[in-house]
């Protein structure tokens, strides 16, 4: 799944350049869900209008990820930036456009097995 992480830092890179930058951006294989992945995201332009970035995303993630690597993610979930689990990721994580490799944490009230954080950072940084 490195792989796959890796190639999902240049998608971030992309959609930053050209529709802000991310709050966060990470992949996390929860404990429920073996060998399927959760792609995280926060970002001002995602909550303005979720339909619309959600299929930009996808769009993006096509362009980058392979089909059958593609097939490993379960779901976006899109993060508001309110939720006080979000400003814990950040203050563990500084990291913009790389990859930071977790294991057996929790987040947002769930049991990570595995986590990659591409971006985390607050706002202003």
């Amino acid at each position: 799944m490195k792989d796959i992480a890796e190639k999902l830092v240049k998608a971030e890179q992309q959609m930053s350049d050209e529709k802000g930058r991310f709050l966060l951006f990470a992949l996390f294989l929860r404990e429920d869900a073996p060998d399927l992945w959760d792609l995280l995201v926060s970002a001002d332009w995602i909550e303005a209008n979720k339909g619309e970035a959600l299929r930009y995303i996808t769009g993006i993630l096509k362009s980058v990820v392979e089909p059958i690597e593609l097939s490993k993610l379960s779901r976006i979930v899109i993060i508001e930036q309110t939720n006080p689990a979000l400003g814990a990721i950040q203050s563990a994580f500084h990291i913009e456009h790389s990859v930071a490799d977790v294991q057996s944490s929790n987040f947002f009230g769930l049991q990570i097995k595995h986590a990659y954080i591409i971006t985390s950072r607050r706002e202003g940084t």
